[in-house]
């Protein structure tokens, strides 16, 4: 049984080279012996206190943070989006990441991927799949605005009729309509629909899965619920008629050679959805990603602004959720007709012999433009101290097809490879940083509880309190006042940005609502855009939000500055909260461990360690709290403007008729004119500001809680408080005296100790064992013969 546990486990980290599997397995062995002796502590302490009356908080607290750390999830999954418009080569690319060469649709005339697709590797046997369906409540909402769209009180004549024929919106519902209730279902009302049965049988668990031995064979069955299918085709299946019911769909591979656990890989459709519910999911799906890939094919990336767009949304992502790296990745790059490349060549002096170093120079090429272009944009939107801006690496070249076939281009020149190794590398530093952080805080527990079990009595001693607590309150002052002056850094650029809006509102509104081609293939596209309050998502248009149109020039005024404010690091300008509750909470630790020096504490060096560790957990509740807040902060600007602009948009989709696009269109150019005659980006000024607020006072609420807590006062708890685990007041207690005859409680754990100090004795070696290796590896690498490119009868 242990042989086939440790196959098991090896199993996991088939992904990585041998020198990375070394590491990673040394990190595992570490956690999973650390869980054990906090397993076996915890079960003596339980058992030592098992039958008393009352038991004493210092107890109690050791208790729960045992209990905490047991139960502290091995590692949170690293989401890394694939961002990109439809064709773009998204699933070909991630079919070639994992590769299964047709295990996700790829994209043709026909076909594309028409919803968010999650994949990841895991310890189950079979290839599965998890589809996930609109609940009925969601449905009903999708299904009443489909209807209304199509509703239209008079008939259209003329110029109008042929525009509706060829509108997107009103294709859109009527074939998800049809596919879904049958043909002639465009032509019901909402009640009629309620009351009509489904061409599929929909499953009262909402949730659809299936299971495959092989890839291929998976494939065959998922196709038809993440394949869209050409409007017109009439090999409809029964899984074909749920198809707009699907909201998300998760792939697990088993025990994947290339992708490891503990990451997954998110296909994103580029524009969101027309369902809300689709839409909030597309939102939160790129803000949950820590990495964000940009997917542009070759041509797309000259010429169209496709990825500009989708560039401008992942920056948003920095902004307001949890991505901290972003790259373009430029597909299809194997595609070149060379002469017309040759005819327009403009670098290098060299002759170009063949298809491959034509492709190879030209990938060189758009390389250096687009990294340039790229940290440009990064660095007008983002503060200029972020570690994305240190990058040298922010465009990849990719070529998926010829990563199969290496017709033209050898593995390493596709780039494949190195997308992986940017995968592997992420993970394994992400478990490299939990596993120290995870061995380091159970140590601590450890050379506490052990210190109980001496004999010696020590001296109690409690007038420390009173000089803590007036520490504590000078501090929060001092942290206060940081605090106030991070949040007024906002207050200019959010008064020019609103200026700026002012003066740019018409332009920009005029640049939504005007087409090139007239209001042919409009006319229900902007009634679906007022039906769901100013925003519209299409799989084949753009992305039309008219909120985040015309306060574009507000967060343009304050991104940089946004960013600065919630970004880690040193506190180099003063601007970033985050330094400065850092700063507040070592001047803590230090202040405790000098009382702890004045006072006698025989243990210092362990209570030292104790004391750094644990008030980092019970402040660290602060800035999780605060990244989660930070995209309601982020988002308020247009969350103000869409509800203020919300009676014209009714009033607009209520419009029939004749001419009644451009009516739709006055409709809503004279409410936006009088909403902001009325002050509406003053409002949507004075909301971000509250919000603000509230961030401060909750912060304050929480710091003021700490001086009452440090004395054991107990009381209504708010702010940060409410957020983090254990108690300051306990926790000085434990470290401060064992007078209060702690220790007699306390189950003798000395070999638990004897464990633990070994187990922390050991993660630097394995950290210099890791350096030691990764130079053994890289030296080799350079002394062996580099790969050599395909055969020539390629070249030419």
């Amino acid at each position: 049984m242990k042989k086939r546990r440790r196959s098991d486990r090896d199993q996991r980290f088939r992904a990585f080279p041998s020198v990375e599997q070394s590491a990673l397995k040394e990190y595992e062995r570490l956690e999973s012996r650390t869980r054990r002796v906090l397993s076996n502590t915890y079960q003596k302490l339980i058992q030592s206190v098992f039958l008393d009356d009352s038991i004493p908080n210092g107890v109690k607290y050791l208790i729960n943070r045992l209990l905490a750390l047991i139960e502290k999830p091995s590692l949170d999954p690293i989401y890394i989006g694939l961002f990109g418009s439809t064709g773009a080569g998204k699933s070909s690319l991630i079919n070639a990441i994992i590769q299964q060469d047709m295990l996700l649709p790829v994209s043709g005339e026909s076909i594309c991927t028409s919803c968010i697709v999650q994949v990841s590797s895991g310890c189950c046997e079979q290839y599965e799949a998890k589809i996930h369906l609109l609940s009925d409540q969601e449905w009903k909402e999708e299904l009443k605005n489909l209807t209304r769209l199509l509703h239209r009180a008079e008939e259209p004549s003329g110029e109008e009729e042929d525009a509706w024929g060829r509108d997107d919106a009103v294709e859109e519902a009527v074939w998800k309509l049809q596919l879904f209730y049958g043909n002639g279902a465009e032509g019901k009302n909402y009640e009629e629909l309620l009351r009509a049965k489904p061409k599929g049988k929909i499953p009262t668990s909402r949730v659809i899965t299936l299971k495959a031995e092989e890839a291929g064979e998976l494939s065959v069955k998922l196709d038809p619920y993440i394949r869209t299918q050409r409007r017109g085709w009439d090999g409809e299946s029964a899984e074909t008629h749920i198809w707009p019911l699907i909201k998300l769909v998760e792939v697990t591979l088993p025990k994947s050679e290339l992708i490891p656990e503990g990451v997954v890989l998110v296909d994103i459709p580029g524009t969101g959805d027309f369902n809300s519910k689709r839409d909030e999911m597309w939102k939160k799906t790129i803000d949950k990603c820590s990495v964000i890939w940009v997917i542009s094919d070759i041509e797309r990336v000259s010429g169209g602004r496709a990825h500009e767009d989708l560039l401008n949304e992942s920056i948003k992502a920095c902004q307001r959720g949890f991505c901290r790296d972003v790259a373009l990745v430029v597909t299809k790059t194997d595609k070149l007709h060379l002469p017309e490349y040759l005819r327009e060549r403009k670098v290098g002096n060299q002759a170009i012999q063949s298809q491959r170093e034509a492709v190879l120079e030209r990938n060189t090429v758009i390389k250096l433009q687009r990294n340039k272009m790229l940290k440009e944009k990064l660095k007008s939107k983002l503060p200029a101290d972020l570690k994305i801006l240190e990058a040298s690496e922010l465009v990849y070249t990719v070529s998926a097809q010829e990563y199969w076939q290496q017709g033209l281009l050898a593995e390493e020149e596709t780039e494949i490879p190195k997308l992986r190794e940017y995968i592997r590398r992420r993970l394994l530093d992400k478990k490299r940083r939990m596993v120290t952080t995870y061995v380091t805080e159970a140590f601590g527990l450890l050379l506490l509880t052990d210190s109980f079990n001496c004999a010696e009595n020590l001296q109690n001693e409690y007038s420390h309190v009173s000089v803590l607590r007036r520490f504590v309150e000078e501090k929060i002052q001092l942290l206060e006042r940081s605090i106030d002056q991070c949040f007024a850094h906002i207050e200019r650029p959010l008064q020019e940005g609103v200026r700026d809006a002012r003066t740019a509102y018409r332009r920009l509104l005029g640049a939504c609502l005007v087409r090139s081609k007239g209001n042919q293939g409009f006319h229900q596209t902007l009634k679906a855009v007022c039906l769901k309050n100013g925003i519209y998502a299409s799989r084949t248009l753009a992305r039309i939000d008219l909120n985040e149109a015309i306060t574009q020039p507000i967060y343009d005024r304050i991104d940089p500055v946004f960013g600065g404010i919630f970004r880690s690091g040193k506190p180099t300008d003063g601007l970033a909260l985050m330094p400065h509750i850092d700063a507040f909470k070592h001047s803590l630790q230090e202040k405790m461990t000098e009382i702890g020096i004045r006072n006698g504490w025989k243990y210092d060096s362990y209570k030292r360690s104790f004391l750094i560790q644990e008030i980092s957990a019970i402040l660290g509740g602060l800035e999780g709290h605060i990244l989660r807040k930070r995209r309601r902060i982020y988002e308020s600007l247009t969350t103000s403007v869409q509800s203020d602009l919300k009676p014209c948009y009714e009033e607009a989709a209520q419009i029939t008729g004749k001419k009644a696009c451009e009516r739709m269109k006055d409709v809503i150019r004279r409410g936006v004119d009088r909403q902001v005659a009325e002050g509406m980006f003053e409002r949507a000024q004075q909301r971000m500001q509250h919000q603000f607020q509230q961030l401060k006072v909750f912060c304050r609420q929480g710091l003021h809680s700490i001086p009452k807590r440090l004395l054991g006062e107990h009381g209504e708890q708010n702010g940060i408080t409410e957020k983090v685990k254990g108690s300051i007041a306990t926790m000085l207690t434990l470290a401060s005296s064992q007078g209060d005859g702690l220790y007699k409680e306390l189950a003798d754990v000395k070999s638990e100790y004897k464990e633990m100090e070994k187990l922390h004795r050991s993660l630097r070696e394995v950290a210099e064992n890791a350096v030691l290796r990764r130079g053994m590896q890289d030296f080799l690498l350079r002394m062996s013969p580099s790969k050599a490119p395909p055969p020539s009868r390629f070249n030419s």
